[in-house]
């Protein structure tokens, strides 16, 4: 589930999105 979201993102915004996500999962929402 999270790698295809990933992916969709990936070929939708690129970077900024990615940025983004990997706040999201530093600060724990996506566990």
């Amino acid at each position: 589930m999270r790698d295809a979201k990933l992916c969709e993102i990936g070929e939708g915004s690129s970077q900024i999105q990615r940025i983004v996500i990997a706040r999201e999962l530093l600060e724990g929402h996506w566990l």
